[in-house]
């Protein structure tokens, strides 16, 4: 069995690549390299550069590797962006999406993993965030992947394709340094590349109805979500009627406030005071997971704490920014 994974060269997807080649997988990357590095994949992993808006290019390569089975992660991903470029964004991840799928169902491909987002249920108000719960998006990018979801169930459906997407939340952290993530775009980079200039790390609103005042988020260790697509990867394998969607999270909320001192303990910055600024437009109070599902259904369960994420994110950050 071959496994193809899309923007594997990526941040997420080679910690992907990386677990799924430890974990004895055979795998093709396919990354157009707009944010992936070559130099993050494993020595013997071929990367064929192209994008899967590229039928021809996809089909060459479903059909030269033998490919079983997708693990899709390529995609664009920035909420801001999303709002200001939404024709952009539907092209890249559905069209993006259709196109794959499209060549998938033509060449038998009998397994796709999707990688979703739990951008997919806006501000839910509840404690903890269930498969159950309503998905109501409330931007571009978390609109175009609940239509993924929807896209990729409909497709396995009609062509008997074991499916499923993995709602990620919060992802932090780095299996190593060569791997840690290059965007600034999450808390834990904002903060760090604040405190490498002197400045203070901003708290977006601080009169939220939670204990410190300020949001709760669920953090995942990007090492867990790589051992997740691992063992929902195997559990398509063995079950070819499979058609699971899945939060991936650790079920345990940490407000901002707090990351941001453990963020400042871990990197010796503590004389800098955080700074409060006005609430962003569409933060929810509280995002945290419920993880049970994917514990019944995988024998999956988060393994990392927060300390550990901030402490290899910061490692690889010191890499990049010595």
């Amino acid at each position: 069995m071959t496994w193809l994974i899309t923007g594997g060269a990526g941040f997420i997807g080679s910690h992907v690549v990386k677990a799924m080649t430890d974990a004895g997988e055979s795998v093709v990357v396919l990354d157009d390299l707009s944010t992936g590095r070559a130099e993050r994949l494993p020595d013997g992993v071929v990367l064929e550069t192209g994008t899967v808006l590229d039928r021809e290019t996809v089909d060459r390569v479903l059909r030269e590797h033998a490919v079983t089975g997708i693990v899709h992660i390529a995609g664009k991903k920035q909420v801001a962006e999303s709002v200001a470029r939404p024709l952009y964004y539907y092209h890249e991840n559905v069209e993006g999406l259709r196109v794959l799928l499209d060549a998938a169902a033509a060449a038998g491909v009998g397994r796709f993993l999707f990688s979703s987002s739990a951008a997919v249920y806006g501000m839910p108000d509840v404690d903890l965030v269930t498969e159950k719960t309503p998905c109501a998006p409330i931007n571009p990018y978390g609109e175009t992947k609940l239509a993924g979801e929807w896209l990729v169930a409909a497709v396995g459906a009609r062509h008997r394709m074991a499916t499923a997407s993995l709602r990620y939340f919060n992802v932090a952290g780095a299996a190593t340094p060569e791997l840690g993530d290059d965007g600034v775009f999450n808390l834990v980079p904002m903060v760090f590349e604040r405190l490498d200039a002197g400045e203070s790390p901003w708290i977006f609103g601080d009169d939220y109805p939670t204990p410190d005042g300020t949001c709760i988020r669920d953090y995942i260790h990007v090492e867990d979500i790589a051992a997740a697509h691992v063992a929902a990867a195997r559990r398509l394998a063995a079950d070819p009627e499979a058609r699971l969607v899945l939060n991936i999270g650790r079920g345990e909320g940490v407000s901002v406030a707090e990351m941001v001192g453990i963020i400042q303990d871990v990197t010796g910055r503590t004389d800098v005071e955080p700074r409060v600024r006005e609430r962003r437009p569409g933060d929810p109070a509280r995002v945290v997971a419920s993880a049970d599902l994917i514990r019944e259904e995988l024998g999956w369960s988060a393994q990392r704490g927060v300390r550990e994420m901030v402490e290899s994110a910061w490692a690889g950050w010191r890499l990049r920014h010595p």
